[in-house]
């Protein structure tokens, strides 16, 4: 019996490992093929070849469009080469979203912060009339110059999957520096690369994600994480950031 026991272990161990190994080894795949020098929201070659997609093309908003909404609201603005959240009026209702859905996916993006900016990256999102905003049902990815500002609550904290799961590290570039994004989202388990270093990685619908789900803020929501299909968003959250160089590759 008490091999049996040990074995048992042994394998659940080895599956942890592996499953952490082969998270790791996919997200190195995906980063080693982004070049990194290449000129902003374009797609190389190389890039093409393995499947990434460009969702942003520098000049206009095409692929994109604001919640609920048909065009884009004036709230953000294609400028350089970025699509650019000015937080002139308005909240989260104004946030702009992808027009195609996604399933399994790697996701990328270069961001800038303004001085105590506040923003997001929203997936998972369903689209309807019903919810007023886009996090009512897809998780986010915090996006905030914490500059002196006291962060009481790590779930708040820049990188982290919000009021979920905290960052575990803090590879981020100063305020007005360019930071590169990668969501990894397979099958069930998600991760969150920023600068090439892992934050946050989790199981949807573990016993650990559902307990969290449902003892925080999203106990209020009854829909937030329903959907393991949906729509990428960019939040407007009153402040001023810039993003480019946005690709998506279909796992």
């Amino acid at each position: 019996m008490k091999r049996i026991i040990f074995n048992v272990l042994a394998l659940g161990a080895m599956s942890l490992f592996s499953s952490c190994g082969n998270e790791t080894d996919l997200a190195t795949k995906l980063w080693a093929e982004l070049d990194k020098e290449a000129p902003p929201n374009t797609l190389t070659a190389k890039e093409a070849k393995a499947g990434w997609q460009l969702l942003f093309d520098g000049q206009t908003s095409k692929g994109w469009h604001g919640y609920n909404m048909k065009g884009i609201p004036d709230v953000w603005r294609i400028e350089d080469g970025c699509i650019v959240v000015h937080g002139e009026g308005g909240g989260e209702e104004q946030d702009v979203i992808t027009d195609g859905v996604y399933r399994n996916f790697a996701f990328t993006v270069e961001y800038k912060l303004s001085p105590r900016s506040n923003s997001g990256i929203i997936f998972q999102v369903k689209e309807d009339a019903k919810y007023q905003f886009p996090y009512e049902t897809g998780p986010e990815i915090q996006l905030l110059d914490q500059g002196d500002r006291p962060i009481r609550d790590s779930l708040q904290m820049h990188g982290a999957n919000y009021a979920m799961y905290a960052p575990k590290a803090t590879p981020f570039h100063p305020t007005g520096e360019w930071n590169r994004l990668l969501l990894v989202v397979n099958g069930n388990h998600v991760t969150h690369w920023i600068n090439g270093v892992k934050l946050v990685s989790y199981e949807k619908y573990s016993d650990e994600w559902h307990a969290l789900r449902n003892s925080g803020k999203w106990a209020n929501f009854p829909d937030y994480g329903k959907f393991d299909e949906g729509h990428i968003s960019l939040q407007n959250h009153g402040s001023k950031l810039w993003f480019r160089n946005i690709k998506i590759k279909q796992l």
